[in-house]
């Protein structure tokens, strides 16, 4: 009985969120629930900071959480020394830093090593409670995706000169 009611709470929580939060959107969602336009082309943003900012750092997209701490390691490891800002403005100064293919590729280099990191965590993590495997699957299939898209970055934003023959 107490499940049936539990249910029910649900459906109509459901129901409240979809009516006044979100315009017929759910407004509340869980990894692999909502619908996000991760197709969207990186020339669509305002600037490639943004489009990175957006496809790399937000954890809905990118399957990671990456904090203030891990984008300046991040940056360490890429080569470049940062103080703590807010987020945005440590991810803004880490792409002043990567304005050259090399200095991009070393910061895409290091991402991925941190993601990979994060990645084992999750697997880890789902090893010892398979309960969990629902969860961290969504994140990690995220984050592969994520490190799948390093090259395009890499070719879109910094293309590589032609050599004259």
């Amino acid at each position: 009985m107490a499940e049936r009611d539990m249910d029910a709470l649900r459906k109509e929580f459901e129901n409240l969120s979809l009516q006044n939060f979100a315009g017929g959107k759910p407004a509340f969602c869980p990894d692999g629930q909502c619908d996000v336009d991760e197709e969207a082309d990186l020339k669509d943003y305002p600037s490639y900071t943004e489009a990175l900012y957006a496809k790399l750092i937000a954890p809905h997209v990118s399957g990671i959480y990456i904090s203030r701490w891990d984008i300046k390691e991040i940056a360490l490891a890429a080569g470049e020394s940062m103080a703590i800002h807010p987020r945005k403005r440590m991810f803004e100064l880490l792409m002043k830093y990567a304005v050259t293919r090399e200095t991009m590729r070393a910061v895409l280099d290091a991402l991925e090593n941190h993601m990979e990191e994060k990645i084992a965590i999750y697997e880890s993590l789902m090893a010892d409670f398979p309960a969990s495997s629902d969860i961290f699957e969504k994140k990690i299939e995220k984050a592969r995706k994520t490190i799948r898209l390093f090259p395009k970055i890499l070719d879109e934003y910094f293309p590589e000169e032609e050599e004259n023959l």
